[in-house]
């Protein structure tokens, strides 16, 4: 097989006699070729069987212990002029990248198979959708490729008649995070990475394709490529809004994506379509308009639990290719948080589990499923239209700072909120409590460009529509004295998306703040919650010196970007600076 594309069919050629394989294989995406995949990689031990009574079609991989997630040291934009990458990455000129990345890739695939796999990030027929190919010598890489994109014939018939592909080159080399880069070329829309095999790294289509170098795309083409789950919230009267959030790590993305309702609010239902990237593009309606690039899910597998997220563990009972996780003795798959009943006997690189070596399944131990297994998964995922998005809203895990929520006064306002997101380390996973790390739009490792024009990317928008989405700021972490948590989260936040929606619909009221228009206690709907009026005021507060604080903070953040920073940014910065000033004044009046 090959292709009617004469640059597609010269790039492989000129990456064969680079990397020297065997053979090559051009991907369709068939069944018979993914379960080909299957059989081969139970054979060379690169997947093990679970328990096919409990887990049908359901395997296991276990990475090198050095290679177990994303190498953000080692990633690089590879701009020739290095402003346009910015301080918010790591850079070398694209030359050398090449040279020293092509080094690597010299006779890598010696004794392997050159995989030519062709994917359609978004709907196969979908005008907003972008296609790639991504060369590879894993046969896990094309597994789970075919699981997260639309891979396979239709995609190549699609880069036949468009013509434009973006190119992903991947190999795993000899694992050695000595010899391990992933380097992007946003001018020449092309990845390449080796020397790994974990999903970030290697699945090319996910961060490098559908952020970094997507995030690049969007700006020239004007839209926006973001790291956004995408829900649909169905009131009882049978109205569906959807919502798109981007949130740091560790603060909820993929529970809120596929979030179950309280029994106390009858008649609500929420719909999944995507869970961790969003492209947003403006309709001629004047509304964004968003697809979820992916098909699939590769999400964390500790902590998924019935509690956390039911939806979530009961679509990987089949058909799911689970990366370093634990077994039972009955070789099912486990991992922290998922079941109390069961016990591991294996830990996630293959050994006796021991609870005094650490965890049985590696902290970042992922699953890799499609998104048609998730019981609330939206009918209009593969709408090419996309979905019209309401409300947009970021969010961070705040103890003190952060109220539960509140409203930008405009997009303008609402870039400003999403560029200042930040989140605070906890002790369990830094040894320090309350350490601010700045995550805007949670983009921090995975925008292709300089953050600064990004930005000003984001506020050009602004001039472009006036039936915008609504920008909100959320924070289900805040804190009492005593350290716990004031708010009960989970299906519970579904109550503050519904103040949200009604923002966006002009029927719930707000009082305006320094920080934007925030929510009376009165205007959340707490009908049968265990939440005193007590708290729910002390949620709904801010501290105007904190904020202040948090604002000279953010300045000495938005400092390092020097002359690329727009005008715009620092004039709502000093609006909200103002109005700061303002209210602290009155306080201590």
């Amino acid at each position: 097989m090959s292709t009617t594309n004469q640059a597609l069919q010269a790039w492989v050629e000129e990456v064969a006699r680079l990397t020297r394989p065997d053979r090559i294989h051009w991907c369709d995406g068939s069944e018979a070729e993914y379960r080909g995949l299957v059989e081969l990689m139970l054979g060379n031990g690169d997947l093990v069987a679970l328990n096919q009574e409990t887990h049908p079609n359901c395997y296991l991989h276990r990475s090198s212990p050095t290679d177990v997630a994303r190498t953000e040291h080692l990633t690089f934009i590879c701009t020739q002029d290095r402003e346009d990458a910015g301080p918010n990455n790591n850079w070398i000129a694209p030359d050398e990248a090449h040279a020293k990345i092509d080094s690597l890739f010299d006779g890598c695939m010696q004794g392997r198979t050159l995989y030519v796999v062709p994917y359609c990030m978004g709907p196969i027929d979908s005008p907003l959708s972008r296609c790639g190919v991504e060369i590879t010598d894993s046969p896990y890489v094309v597994a789970n490729m075919r699981i997260m994109t639309r891979m396979g014939a239709a995609a190549l018939a699609r880069i036949e008649r468009e013509g434009g592909f973006v190119k992903g080159l991947h190999s795993t080399g000899d694992l050695s995070p000595e010899r391990r880069f992933i380097m992007h070329f946003p001018e020449e829309l092309t990845i390449k990475s080796i020397g790994s095999g974990y999903g970030g790294n290697a699945l090319l289509g996910k961060k490098c394709h559908a952020l970094r170098i997507g995030s690049w795309q969007a700006r020239s083409e004007g839209w926006l490529a973001e790291h956004m789950l995408i829900v649909g919230i169905e009131n009882p009267q049978g109205e569906t809004h959807y919502v798109a959030a981007a949130f740091p790590s560790a603060c909820g993305k993929t529970n809120l994506a596929m979030l179950i309702p309280p029994a106390t609010m009858p008649g609500w239902k929420v719909w999944t379509v995507g869970d961790d990237i969003a492209w947003l593009h403006l309709r001629e309606d004047g509304r964004l308009w968003a697809i979820n690039p992916e098909a699939g899910f590769f999400g964390v597998a500790p902590g998924t639990g019935a509690k956390t997220n039911r939806n979530a563990l009961e679509m990987l009972d089949r058909d799911t290719i689970f990366t370093n996780v634990a077994v039972t003795a009955d070789q099912q798959p486990w991992w922290e948080g998922k079941n109390k009943d069961q016990t591991p006997v294996i830990d996630w690189k293959g050994n006796p589990f021991d609870a005094a070596k650490g965890p049985a399944a590696h902290p970042n131990s992922r699953f890799t499923v499609s998104a048609k297994q998730c019981a609330s998964v939206s009918p209009r995922i593969d709408d090419p239209a996309g979905v019209p998005i309401s409300a947009i809203v970021f969010g961070g895990r705040r103890a003190e700072l952060a109220p539960l929520v509140f409203q930008a006064r405009d997009w303008k306002h609402g870039v400003l909120v999403g560029a200042s997101v930040a989140s605070e380390t906890t002790a369990a996973a830094t040894g320090a409590v309350g350490v601010v790390r700045r995550d805007p739009m949670a983009m921090q490792p995975f925008c292709g460009y300089n953050f600064a024009d990004y930005w000003g990317h984001w506020l050009s928008f602004a001039d472009k529509s006036d039936k915008l989405p609504k920008i909100f700021h959320v924070n289900w972490f805040r804190q009492d004295a005593d350290g716990q948590f004031m708010w009960p989260g989970f299906g519970e936040n579904l109550r503050v998306l519904k103040w949200i929606l009604e923002r966006c619909a002009g029927q719930a009221e707000a009082v305006d703040t320094p920080i934007g228009p925030m929510p009376r206690a009165e205007d959340i709907d707490t009908a049968s919650l265990d939440v005193s009026p007590e708290t729910l005021e002390a949620l709904l507060s801010i501290d105007a010196g904190r904020w202040q604080a948090e604002l000279e903070d953010i300045r000495t953040y938005f400092a390092k970007y020097g002359e690329h920073m727009p005008r715009g940014l620092w004039e709502e910065f000093e609006r909200t600076r103002i109005a700061l000033e303002k209210a602290r004044s009155a306080e201590t009046a």
